[in-house]
């Protein structure tokens, strides 16, 4: 079969590689259909991963079709599926506790093990979902998505709550559509006025601050000298992480839904004084795939407005590493497998 692989950073070539077998017990083998492409990927082919082994199939944001299942299987051949890439132990605390997203031995799909920047893949049935009423392209962002939607269910912040997300990338972007979407007040902040335009204009977010010297007196002045309820930071940058904190209201809850390598380092007074909560999330579970779902099916979340940009498995290898350096005007990039 045909796959895409990063054999070391800054090369991704396609090859022809052996199909994967028949499927084991539990499992099925999928027919890939769509994959959209995450800055995990961008990262990966940069070699700004820090935990990551090459070569690598990258590839975990996935819509498919049932081939074949393995024993005990009841998705039948033919049956559209979201892909959950999160491979969990079961066994582990995290997973009696019902929380597989953070698993001590999770392996994600693209990147512990290869993923769906191929023809066929082999997951276990309890990583995929009925893709009931939704495109085979529409499935590809359910995975992106639920990580927004995780980290929103994870803030217990209610409606009405005033929300600020920091970072207008494509998981920030996900992160205030699920903020919106819970009856939350949503301003964005960036770096970027261009982001912040695009954000505004694609997906109805009007309230925007431009990050800079400027930014704390301008949550300020949005929030009648407060702060915001809840603060969600997706930017991936620890600088931000630690600024994010002065932006939070008295008994209001900061949200880290992107990791990053450094220590994050914060003021116990003001920690103290504010009774915040900090939270962290993680991955997303089967119940935010679902809610994800169910909102693209409601027409509450605007796919056609996030996905900007499409390739195909034979031309990913000229597109990808472009599109790591071009980022106007981009917010979401699908890959089409099958023909």
């Amino acid at each position: 079969m045909k796959a895409a692989i990063c054999p070391e950073p800054g090369r991704l070539d396609i090859i022809d590689r052996p199909a994967p077998g028949s499927p084991p017990k539990g499992w099925a083998r999928l027919a890939v259909s769509h994959v959209g492409i995450c800055g995990t990927d961008y990262h990966i082919f940069e070699g700004k991963h820090p935990y990551l082994e090459y070569p690598r199939v990258m590839g975990h944001e996935i819509s498919a079709t049932v081939i074949e299942s393995g024993e005990g299987i009841s998705l039948a051949p033919g049956t559209p599926v979201i892909v959950n890439p999160y491979l969990s132990c079961g066994t582990c605390g995290a997973c009696l506790k019902g929380k597989p997203n953070c698993c001590t031995a999770i392996r994600v799909l693209g990147v512990h093990t290869d993923g769906a920047f191929c023809e066929e893949i082999l997951v276990p049935e309890a990583n995929l979902y009925p893709a009931d009423g939704l495109s085979l392209e529409e499935a590809a962002t359910v995975e992106f998505l639920a990580i927004g939607a995780h980290a929103v269910r994870r803030s217990l912040a209610p409606p009405g709550s005033r929300a600020l997300v920091i970072g207008a990338g494509p998981i920030g972007l996900g992160t205030a559509l699920f903020s919106r979407i819970a009856g939350h007040r949503v301003t964005l902040l960036d770096t970027s006025a261009e982001r912040l335009d695009m954000a505004a204009s694609r997906l109805g977010f009007a309230e925007g601050i431009l990050a800079g010297d400027g930014a704390l007196a301008a949550v300020l002045s949005a929030t009648d000298g407060d702060g915001f309820d809840v603060v969600f930071d997706a930017t991936g940058y620890g600088g931000s992480m630690e600024k994010s904190f002065a932006f939070v209201a008295h008994g209001g809850c900061l949200v880290f839904v992107s990791v990053v390598k450094d220590e994050i380092r914060f003021s116990d007074p003001e920690f103290h004084k504010r009774e915040m909560m900090l939270v962290g999330s993680r991955n997303a579970t089967r119940q935010d795939f679902e809610h994800v779902a169910a909102s693209i099916r409601s027409g509450h979340v605007p796919i056609k407005s996030l996905i900007t940009h499409r390739t195909t498995l034979d031309d990913v290898a000229n597109d990808l590493p472009r599109w790591a350096h071009e980022k106007a005007g981009l917010i979401k990039a699908v890959v089409k497998i099958s023909p």
